[in-house]
């Protein structure tokens, strides 16, 4: 008897990196003035975030050792102490040659309490006669991708049959986000800040416990046709609210156009972009914690990360503490563990604001100093 062929099942998956890609442009202001600097001793930038973790550049003018002490050197460092090492890329080159040549990162290196970049960055002669210094100033930019993860995904197989049929990405979020702006349908009207919103009771108690109490639970409003007031919240900071609840993604933010070649209007109005967008990550975070909309908190934790200064870690910090921000609380207090930073914050308003609202921080302050 014989048997038939039995045709071996396939598959095929991928380990995909998860990344996050940035970069910073370090200014060398005063070139000449830094050749003074002793060979091994180096100049920081000022520190910035990425991928969760911050970083400074070290610039070494007159090299990092004795043996290449007619070059510059130049070296990425992760400027904090954390258990575990820290995977990524990186990539140092002239601001002024990004567009000439394409970006080729170095193999991926574990930062911890060490450094890695280039001791021959360029010879100072070098330099000092080529286009990439003016007026006595140059500029590096440093490109980074910092590998968070690595997870598998499910691949169609080499020698798999061909598809038919391509399924389009969902567009749930788009029809969700169409009703909210149509209002069909909507059965509940909220008065913030004496303006109105009308949303779906359904859609609202499926995305938030605490909605769902309020419109079906022990908390009910008894009048279901009448408007429910949302005290304590500005209303834009509702509507970006709302937005997320039915498209589970915020609004984009829409800059004022300037004048192309009014560069320093410009300027003016992105550091006031910033600061919006600051200031409404801050009201949303509270909103979220509200509703308990736990992904919409996140999103805001991690956007104000970005935005931690001497002015405003104070205020952030004391928000993060209020609302059981983690996250957001250890970038804080990273940011705080530079004496130089602690000293500034010192010095604001904010501080002492946070002294007096949050003991507790400042007994952990003060914990951290003396380790």
């Amino acid at each position: 008897m014989s048997r038939t062929a039995v045709e071996p099942s396939r598959s095929a998956s991928s380990i995909i990196a998860e990344t996050t890609t940035g970069y910073h442009i370090l200014k060398i202001d005063g070139y000449s003035l830094t050749k003074g600097t002793p060979t091994g001793d180096y100049l920081k930038s000022h520190p910035f975030t990425l991928g969760g973790h911050q970083w400074v550049i070290r610039y070494y003018p007159n090299g990092s050792t004795s043996e290449v002490k007619d070059y510059i050197s130049i070296f990425l460092n992760l400027d904090e102490t954390i258990a575990s090492s820290v995977k990524a890329g990186y990539q140092f080159r002239f601001e002024d040659k990004v567009g000439e040549q394409p970006l080729t990162l170095e193999e991926v290196r574990s930062f911890k309490s060490n450094s890695w970049g280039y001791t021959k960055f360029i010879q100072r002669e070098e330099l000092e006669k080529s286009r990439h210094l003016k007026g006595d100033c140059f500029m590096v930019r440093c490109d980074i991708v910092v590998v968070n993860d690595f997870c598998a995904v499910e691949e169609t197989a080499v020698d798999a049959p061909p598809r038919f049929v391509s399924v389009p990405p969902s567009s749930l979020h788009q029809h969700l986000g169409d009703l909210l702006l149509s209002e069909k349908g909507a059965d509940v009207v909220f008065d913030v800040g004496g303006q109105t919103f009308s949303a779906h009771r359904c859609v609202l108690a499926a995305r938030s416990p605490v909605f769902s109490a309020e419109l079906f639970g022990t908390m009910k409003e008894s009048d279901t046709a009448g408007v429910i007031c949302v005290d304590d919240m500005e209303a834009q900071v509702f509507k970006a609210l709302l937005c997320f609840v039915y498209t589970d993604s915020l609004p984009k933010t829409k800059k004022t156009e300037e004048d192309e070649n009014e560069e320093k209007e410009e300027e003016e109005q992105g550091q006031q972009d910033e600061d919006e967008e600051d200031v409404m990550a801050q009201h949303l975070l509270v909103a979220a914690d509200r509703y308990n909309l736990e992904r919409l908190k996140l999103i805001c934790e991690e956007k104000l990360c970005r935005y931690i200064d001497v002015e405003t870690v104070a205020t952030i910090l004391t928000l993060a503490e209020q609302h059981h921000c983690d996250g957001l609380k250890k970038a804080c207090l990273n940011f705080l563990n530079t004496p130089a930073n602690l000293r500034a914050v010192m010095a604001t308003d904010g501080f002492k604001h946070l002294s007096r609202s949050c003991p507790a921080v400042m007994e952990e302050l003060i914990a951290m100093l003396i380790t």
